[in-house]
């Protein structure tokens, strides 16, 4: 039993190790808050979790044995890692394909871009018009506003596309411009947090509560929406500078 809780201790130790080495790389880089919850990374998280810290290092325990000759133990070892390993690769290259690279101020929300948003098309497109703001694939998020074509005929080709569940303007890099171009139009839309529809009435009260426990006024057209595939938060602004002060989760 002791041969076996040692080799259990390592195996988990050596797995912590790693998982937190890929995991903390990705999370510094390109995850941090809000975009580790706007992205909904806790699932694919929560898989790796299992397959690294729990049914590798307990499938280890269960073969490991003194009584077993070296190189089959070592066998069995190796077998037990390469599946974790393929575990470990799928889940990291499925957050790498869905980090954040923009958060995207677009008619009346915020929204966060993933990579994976972004059509390779897009990019090629973006590159031959010059346009203002090209993704790489080493960039970290950025704030961009992204409004739709002063071109009706392009507004209306973008807004079916989006209705019919197609390509947004927001993952179209050609329309990309800096985030301060847009702050004019951004405190237009800025709203009180019990106007915004992203919402329900339970959602805005919880908010309204915490922005005056934070000493920020509810009464004040300083709140606007931060989309993802979680639930929306409550990104609230300075009226006056435009300065983003706080970002509220409501559940």
């Amino acid at each position: 039993m002791r041969f076996r809780l040692k080799a259990l201790a390592f195996h988990l130790l050596g797995s912590l190790t790693v998982l937190t080495v890929v995991l903390g790389g990705l999370y510094l880089g390109w995850y941090r808050w809000p975009g580790w919850y706007l992205a909904d990374a806790a699932n694919v998280t929560r898989v790796l979790a299992g397959v690294d810290l729990v049914a590798g290092p307990l499938l280890t325990f269960v073969v490991a044995s003194a009584a077993k000759p070296r190189s089959t133990l070592m066998r069995d070892i190796a077998v037990i890692g390469a599946l974790q390993l393929c575990a470990l690769t799928y889940g990291a290259v499925s957050l790498w394909n869905g980090r954040p690279m923009y958060y995207a101020f677009s008619e009346d929300v915020l929204q966060v871009v993933q990579a994976y948003d972004i059509d390779p098309q897009e990019v090629a497109l973006a590159r031959q018009q010059s346009a203002a703001i090209l993704p790489h694939w080493y960039d970290l998020p950025k704030w961009i506003w992204a409004p739709l074509p002063d071109n009706s005929d392009e507004q209306n080709k973008i807004i079916q596309s989006a209705v019919s569940g197609g390509d947004d303007v927001i993952s179209m890099p050609r329309y990309y411009r800096p985030w301060e171009a847009g702050l004019p139009t951004l405190r237009k839309q800025l709203k009180k947090v019990s106007q915004l529809k992203y919402f329900s009435v339970a959602d805005r009260k919880v908010l309204a509560a915490k922005m005056t426990e934070l000493g920020l006024s509810p009464d004040q057209d300083n709140c606007i929406a931060l989309t993802g595939r979680a639930w929306p938060l409550l990104a609230v602004f300075d009226p006056a500078s435009l300065r983003l002060i706080k970002i509220l989760r409501s559940r």
